[in-house]
């Protein structure tokens, strides 16, 4: 009997790989693609969501802007058209958390720098300070590729709109008209203008999350 199952050892263990090889083929065929959430205001803590979206369940997208970038040019919706973009707010005179988040963003560019379809956009939230001379001299200091990543200031109305209502990351100055505080969050925008993530920019471990997610969304996108 021994020697009968020796003879088929042999078989049997190439049986039992092939077996493996074709399971695990059928679960990866019938593995359903990884998904990201499309967020809305609802689904937003409200400190971080203007008065008047806080109830909206659906349809949210980034509304239409027109920004100036460091080197003078106007940048806005068309810009991003059918690129996966990330956000944020910052301030160049920062000096708590903006450096980290810069950094971490810069991490970003050169990683995707050879990626047309991915953009990146950082909205000053002081712009009285950071005009475009003073963007330009931060971009250069910071290694900005001009066209990939673009540092932007205007009407702080305008910013602090595009801040609450279309990507809520930004706590409300109360006392203050049209000032706020902006968080440490990016935000992660796929090609129809809608939210699929928010994620720490001072993290590390957040960063190579949304690097993951920004992969999905392009796989998402074919």
């Amino acid at each position: 009997m021994r020697r009968f199952f020796a003879k088929y050892k042999p078989l049997a263990l190439v049986m039992a790989v092939l077996s493996v090889v074709i399971i695990s083929a059928i679960y990866q065929a019938l593995k359903p693609e990884p998904k990201l959430k499309i967020y809305q205001p609802n689904d937003v803590h409200p400190d971080l969501v203007d008065t008047t979206l806080q109830h909206v369940k659906k349809y949210h997208r980034i509304k239409d802007f027109a920004l100036i970038n460091q080197d003078g040019d106007t940048v806005n919706q068309d810009t991003f058209k059918n690129r996966i973009y990330v956000a944020d707010f910052f301030f160049t005179t920062c000096a708590t958390i903006c450096p980290i988040m810069t950094e971490h963003m810069g991490q970003i560019q050169n990683r995707l720098k050879d990626d047309p379809s991915v953009l990146l956009l950082s909205h000053t939230v002081t712009p009285e300070i950071d005009t475009v001379a003073q963007l330009k001299k931060y971009a250069l200091e910071k290694g900005v590729i001009p066209g990939k990543w673009h540092l932007v200031t205007g009407d702080k109305k305008k910013i602090y709109d595009l801040a609450r209502r279309s990507y809520l990351v930004a706590k409300d100055q109360l006392f203050s008209s049209y000032d706020l505080i902006h968080t440490e969050n990016f935000v992660l925008i796929d090609p129809e203008r809608r939210i699929r993530g928010f994620y720490d920019g001072t993290d590390p471990e957040a960063i190579e999350a949304l690097l993951s997610d920004i992969a999905i969304l392009q796989k998402e996108a074919e």
